[in-house]
């Protein structure tokens, strides 16, 4: 806490007093917001580690299948059922603002090469069913892979926008108020000094009148 450099009038009182006003009420807003945030981060850190052990656990499942596809087939079949795709796949990445914080949104834009409806890029005559559940797996885990990168870098821009949002209010709250009170105390103490001598004076001039 310490005290501003200003010239102690009434006109700077004045002025410190509506900048405390205004640093009081920025506090509250930015305290509520702080808050917030910290509610709907909280929300986004249970909501992740959801989906990570879903993830997790289905990837894992899906690649036991793939180690076991490739533990019968050739390294030349595998390689060869694998090497043409079905469809083309994008992501469209928009955003939504929450709390200040954009927040991507993601989704898949998939285009077939082929007409043929199935997500298997190969036929079933030299081919293992435990790739065919490898594939099918992975197929299904794809959207919430795409989630929860969503989830994971909503969570590092919200735990940013927190983390400055807390720098602010700690400013606020144990910098820029305390010492525009520590000043606006200052100032009265000097102005009431001031009228007091000013009092004084007046005094010893009407005295001085009235003995002559």
């Amino acid at each position: 806490m310490a005290k501003l450099n200003v010239n102690p009038t009434r006109m700077v009182l004045s002025e410190l007093k509506e900048r405390l006003a205004t640093s009081t009420r920025g506090h509250k807003l930015l305290k509520d917001k702080q808050d917030e945030l910290m509610r709907r981060f909280i929300g986004l850190i249970r909501k992740n580690k959801e989906l990570r052990l879903e993830v997790e656990e289905e990837l894992s499942n899906s690649f036991k299948d793939f180690l076991l596809a490739s533990a019968i087939m050739s390294p030349e079949f595998l390689d060869e059922a694998v090497s043409f795709p079905k469809e083309n796949i994008d992501v469209d990445i928009t955003t939504k603002n929450i709390m200040s914080v954009n927040i991507p949104v993601m989704k898949f834009i998939k285009t077939e090469i082929d007409d043929t409806g199935s997500i298997y890029p190969y036929g079933y005559a030299q081919t293992s069913a435990d790739l065919d559940y490898a594939i099918e797996g992975l197929d299904k885990i794809m959207d919430k892979l795409l989630e929860l990168a969503e989830v994971e870098k909503a969570c590092q821009l919200m735990a940013k926008e927190l983390e400055k949002t807390r720098r602010r209010v700690n400013a606020l709250e144990y910098r820029t108020i305390p010492d525009l009170e520590e000043t606006i105390k200052y100032i009265r103490s000097k102005l009431d000094e001031n009228e007091r001598a000013t009092i004084t004076r007046l005094m010893k001039v009407k005295d001085i009148i009235q003995e002559k």
